[in-house]
């Protein structure tokens, strides 16, 4: 039994502490929001998953102290906008060699750094590792079959992340590709923002089929540009994240979506969801990072126009229709 502490009581914390907590693990969760930690530990339930009961074995935590003193492993899973001053905010309680797992999927747009990157820049001497996958908190609170992959550098953390979180319906695999899965993780939330905005159009399954195979696409050329590697973009934290995000109607992001096609403004999308809807945070710093790397991501680019430039949804979908024509697979060659 190991004693955990998670950062973060939305949907994805709260589904991941009924997880370990039902691993037998000693969980504990914690919130910023003293009146909703209390209203959790008085009703057992959250209000976004009401189809779960919490298990009796959760403590639960307004006190960054308690969450973190004494813990084998930190779960940080506040959203991405917040995980700077999070980590900031657990340096006095933080333990030299702390083991920490980020569940945040987005890049700074400030700084254009993954969520590990910005832990280990607020935390240097705490060893970060991430895990990531096609992972509704909606469905793995409710022990729906999950798939995910624990990345770290070392290989020990790794393995450690995976048999914490290991379970007859949460399945984990490792990988030293920390870069590429944090990429991956944090791109499809933009992918996703555009392929509900075909769903809001009215466009069909062919038009979504289309944005999620050319999504990955630029989500692997700038990935692999900055260092990380093919396989990941292939994998659970690439095509598989990407698929259930622009797929299912518990994606935040392609709720968003839908509703830009319907014409709603960004900021009017966001409030109707009521959701930290990490796509939007996410599409300035995919685009920087476009340009940075020199990367052509034409449906980043769309996806940023709609958002920040007020671009109606059916004029973006229409010019990335009338690109310049294109050979799919450079690297592949032609008869003589």
């Amino acid at each position: 039994m190991e004693r955990i502490g998670i950062l973060g009581s939305g949907t994805w914390g709260t589904a991941i502490a009924v997880l370990l907590s039902n691993n037998g693990h000693q969980v504990t969760l914690w919130s910023a929001i003293p009146e909703e930690i209390e209203e959790m530990k008085r009703t057992l339930a959250h209000k976004n998953l009401p189809e779960v009961k919490l298990p009796e074995t959760i403590c639960y935590t307004a006190k960054l102290s308690e969450a973190m003193e004494e813990k084998d492993l930190l779960v940080m899973a506040v959203p991405s906008v917040f995980v700077r001053s999070t980590a900031a905010n657990m340096r006095l309680y933080c333990k030299a060699g702390q083991r920490i797992v980020d569940l945040a999927k987005g890049i700074e747009e400030a700084t254009l750094h993954t969520m590990s990157e910005v832990i280990k820049e607020e935390l240097p001497d705490a060893d970060v590792a991430v895990l990531s996958g096609p992972s509704h908190a909606e469905e793995v609170a409710r022990g729906l079959p999950t798939t995910c992959v624990a990345g770290a550098h070392k290989k020990a953390l790794a393995e450690y992340v995976q048999s914490v979180f290991m379970s007859p319906v949460f399945r984990v695999y490792t990988s030293p590709d920390v870069l590429g899965i944090e990429v991956g993780a944090a791109l499809k939330n933009v992918v996703a923002l555009a392929a509900g905005t075909a769903d809001g159009l009215g466009y069909g399954d062919n038009t979504k089929a289309a944005l999620i195979t050319r999504g990955i696409a630029e989500i692997a050329r700038l990935g692999m540009a900055m260092g990380g590697k093919y396989q990941s973009f292939t994998g659970l934290s690439g095509i598989g994240d990407l698929i259930v995000t622009c797929a299912s109607m518990h994606s935040r992001n392609r709720r968003a979506g839908i509703l830009l096609g319907k014409g709603y403004t960004m900021e009017e999308a966001m409030k109707e969801v009521n959701m930290v809807v990490e796509g939007v945070y996410s599409a300035r710093a995919a685009l920087a990072l476009s340009r940075k790397y020199d990367v052509p991501m034409p449906v980043v680019e769309q996806v940023n126009q709609v958002l920040f430039e007020n671009k109606p949804a059916k004029d973006a979908v229409m010019e990335l229709m009338q690109r310049d024509k294109r050979n799919e697979s450079n690297d592949l060659p032609w008869e003589a």
